[in-house]
């Protein structure tokens, strides 16, 4: 049986959102030279956020694609293998990639996805953003721009919901 509690609720979602989008533009990087990758499937979202954001903000159109990683996953107990195509149709290569994606746990999802990346090129720098940063990690691995830090147990997961009108934050917990 699986138990939901509400985290966040729109009001706290939105500003925590904003704040995100904010630190990604307020940083130093050159965005007329960046692609935006969401990570299949919670980053997609995410990261067609940040592109609008930067569109907005200076008016500059970056390319945006996303990765399937889970072919490159080494846990294949707990993530459904796909064979979902990664689109990623631009040349990667000397370019700096915002890699994005709803939560971070683990490590293990953004390791196999850089590893998915690198079989497409070679590009200048990698950042990584993450909307929530959930801590358990397995690899050293740290975002670079993080929404907010909520720390759950091992047996709960988060969801965020941000596709739609009643956008929010969720803890799942399994019983």
């Amino acid at each position: 049986m699986k138990k939901k509690k509400i985290l966040l609720n729109k009001k706290e979602t939105d500003l925590v959102l904003y704040k995100f989008l904010d630190s990604i533009l307020k940083s130093r990087i050159n965005f007329s030279d960046v692609l935006i990758v969401g990570i299949k499937s919670g980053g997609v979202p995410f990261a067609a956020l940040v592109r609008n954001a930067i569109l907005e903000r200076f008016n500059i159109g970056c390319d945006m694609g996303y990765v399937d990683m889970t072919l490159y996953r080494d846990d294949p107990l707990t993530v459904k293998k796909t064979v979902d195509a990664t689109e990623l149709p631009f040349d990667i290569n000397g370019k700096e990639i915002i890699l994005v994606d709803d939560v971070i746990n683990s490590g293990r999802t953004v390791r196999a996805s850089i590893d998915e990346i690198f079989d497409f090129g070679r590009p200048e720098r990698i950042r990584l953003a993450v909307f929530i940063d959930k801590g358990g990690r397995e690899l050293p691995i740290c975002p670079d721009f993080t929404g907010k830090k909520i720390r759950v147990g091992k047996d709960e997961t988060i969801h965020v919901n941000v596709l739609n009108e009643e956008i929010f934050v969720e803890k799942i917990t399994e019983k």
